[in-house]
């Protein structure tokens, strides 16, 4: 584990996070060589890839149809999919693998970053916008931050306001704070040699074991928050 600072680099003018940057590289190109490898050789008789890659976006699907009404979720499947499986293995990286160069964190969980899971927050609540202007169109989509009042339009902004802050913040509490335990149990683990490795490397193992639950519980709570969200400008307030 390192507790070193994190890389930047400017392009344009903007300061970029090397760690995000890289790991959510090797998140992409994670969940692309899971989709192509296990939908390779698509046949009547699955093999186990294509079984576990038709589970998964059963599973999804079903957690859109929890929110969105079942004759919307067909366009919002690709995306929850694609969100649930880039956000558990992005919760998941950290807990396995955390690289360094020049004393400098170039790969860890790219969620442990606030800037990353508001990111996703952001795209999530902006989707919802969208989908609400194209099927009830600009007047009624808009008219129900006016409802039950015309004086409650604050209190709605503000809402949306706080979903933003709160589907993104909730992520990256968990995920951080749980790499940030992982890193001072190994500092405790290497500061009295043997002695102190045979009491800490156990916890370790079991926090860690207990942090990739939390990730994946995680990644399941964002989608589904998601999807309520979506739910949410799919209809008319009354």
């Amino acid at each position: 584990m390192n507790d070193g600072p994190v890389s930047t680099f400017q392009f344009l003018g903007l300061t970029f996070s090397t760690a995000n940057v890289v790991s959510g590289l090797v998140v992409f190109l994670l969940v692309v060589a899971i989709v192509f490898f296990t939908s390779r050789h698509l046949a009547m008789k699955p093999t186990k890839g294509q079984n576990f890659l038709e589970w998964l976006i059963e599973f999804t699907n079903g957690i859109l149809k929890g929110s969105i009404p079942s004759n919307e979720v067909s366009g919002f499947g690709l995306y929850g999919f694609t969100l649930f499986l880039f956000l558990f293995l992005s919760n998941q990286l950290g807990l396995f693998i955390q690289l360094t160069f020049h004393n400098a964190t170039i790969v860890r969980s790219p969620t442990s970053d606030p800037i990353v899971t508001l990111t996703f927050s952001l795209m999530t609540l902006m989707l919802a916008q969208f989908a609400g202007v194209q099927k009830l169109g600009y007047k009624k989509h808009f008219t129900n931050y006016l409802k039950p009042f015309v004086f409650w339009l604050p209190i709605s902004i503000f809402e949306e306001f706080t979903n933003f802050l709160t589907l993104g913040l909730r992520i990256f509490g968990v995920i951080f704070s749980g790499e940030m335990l992982l890193k001072l149990i190994w500092g405790l683990a290497t500061s009295h040699g043997i002695a102190t490795m045979i009491v800490a490397v156990p916890i370790e193992m079991v926090w860690q074991g207990f942090s990739a639950f939390l990730g994946a519980i995680q990644a399941f709570v964002f989608v589904t928050l998601s999807s309520v969200y979506i739910s949410q400008k799919l209809e008319v307030e009354e």
